[in-house]
């Protein structure tokens, strides 16, 4: 197999970020995200070109096995949100109550 041109290994970076956004859980959506990110800078420097292409091949591999699992994981899906995900919602609501103009948000406050 020939090496793989620089947009094509930017394409595989870039889908399997899309790819850990479809995960339903905090947990291995995180994962996955911080595992493609680890892995591409950890090959950043390779220079042979059959290692390229091989960590290439196996990237496309990876990225197969991961639309695979958030299919999987979103048909088993939790229906109660994780901490993480009840914080970042609860912040979000805080926010717009307290931007509401309302005199009950000033007592929230104090």
């Amino acid at each position: 197999m020939a090496s793989p041109a620089r947009g094509e290994v930017l394409t595989l970076f870039r889908s399997l970020l899309r790819t850990a956004r479809q995960f339903p859980d905090y947990n291995i959506r995180e994962y996955t995200k911080r595992r493609t990110i680890d892995g591409f800078r950890y090959n950043k420097d390779l220079s042979d070109l059959s290692k390229v292409a091989a960590a290439f091949s196996d990237g496309r591999a990876q990225l197969e096995v991961a639309k695979r699992q958030a299919v999987v994981y979103s048909l088993y899906a939790s229906k109660v949100k994780s901490v993480m995900e009840l914080n970042q919602v609860l912040a979000e609501r805080l926010c717009e109550y307290l931007d509401s103009d309302s005199a009950d948000a000033v007592m929230l406050v104090v």
